[in-house]
């Protein structure tokens, strides 16, 4: 006979950790591996922009606005496919990113995709008095 489930995936926000444990956390279950993943490309007028930018050195602002809000989208998008494969945590994330082309890239989060349930938080042993 099994114990009854709760819903593990409300109670608590979805944990995402680039180590393999979660202090305070016991492995349940452990799915399998989850990704995000997104491609984008600069239009050919922020392409002639930072290229230009570029002659002159620095930092390419626009680029790294693509690339922060490029890795928000695949860390989103893997935390909803965890959410859908009845996962409440993924530990072991990376991002990676490739090239395709002269003006797209691929970026991708990934990592394992577990159930957790949290350890009761040890008893109160400091003195009154």
């Amino acid at each position: 006979m099994q114990a009854p489930t709760q819903d593990l995936t409300t109670s608590r926000p979805m944990i995402v950790t680039t180590t393999e444990n979660i202090p305070e956390a016991q492995v349940v279950k452990t799915i399998g591996q989850v990704f995000g993943l997104t491609v984008r490309s600069r239009s050919l007028g922020g392409n002639i922009a930072a290229a230009l930018k570029s002659l002159a050195g620095g930092e390419i602002r626009s680029y790294v606005k693509l690339n922060e809000d490029s890795r928000r989208q695949a860390l989103d998008r893997m935390v909803q496919n965890a959410a859908a494969m009845g996962a409440n945590a993924v530990t072991v994330m990376r991002f990676d990113s490739t090239e395709m082309g002269r003006s797209m890239s691929e970026i991708v989060a990934y990592g394992t995709a577990r159930v957790v349930e949290w350890l009761p938080a040890p008893p109160n042993t400091s003195a009154q008095g």
